[in-house]
């Protein structure tokens, strides 16, 4: 008998969650870009790359693609605690909050739990 597919049964919640957060952040970061990338061009640019990260999330796991899922998680977990931590030491280096500021509290942390449940479901399908 073959194991489930990643992306069947609660697996399609991740892939659903994901594809809304590629679409918010990417068009969070699209218009912000757009129209005032000069007041906080790292912040920015930093939501645009969470965007992809969260789109790429949502074909691997979709896909079934159970390596590129991880390394994703992984990119997005330290995303989340490297900008989250960044900006309470030094708020300044973001002036303008990115999706993964306050560690996802802009987003209810769940930029936070989001990789966390990712990669204990990608772990616990084995």
């Amino acid at each position: 008998m073959s194991e489930p597919a990643i992306g069947t049964g609660p697996g399609r919640v991740l892939v659903a969650v994901y594809g809304v957060f590629a679409l918010a952040a990417g068009a969070r970061a699209g218009v912000q870009i757009a129209t005032r990338f000069d007041e906080a061009p790292l912040a920015y640019a930093l939501s645009a790359f969470a965007a992809a990260v969260y789109l790429v999330l949502t074909v691997a796991l979709a896909m079934g693609n159970r390596t590129l899922a991880l390394v994703a998680c992984g990119i997005e977990l330290a995303g989340v605690l490297v900008v989250g931590t960044l900006g309470m030491v030094d708020p300044e280096a973001f002036p303008r909050a990115t999706v993964w500021s306050g560690y996802g509290s802009g987003y209810l942390f769940i930029p936070f739990v989001l990789p966390l449940l990712g990669i204990y479901w990608l772990l616990r399908r084995r």
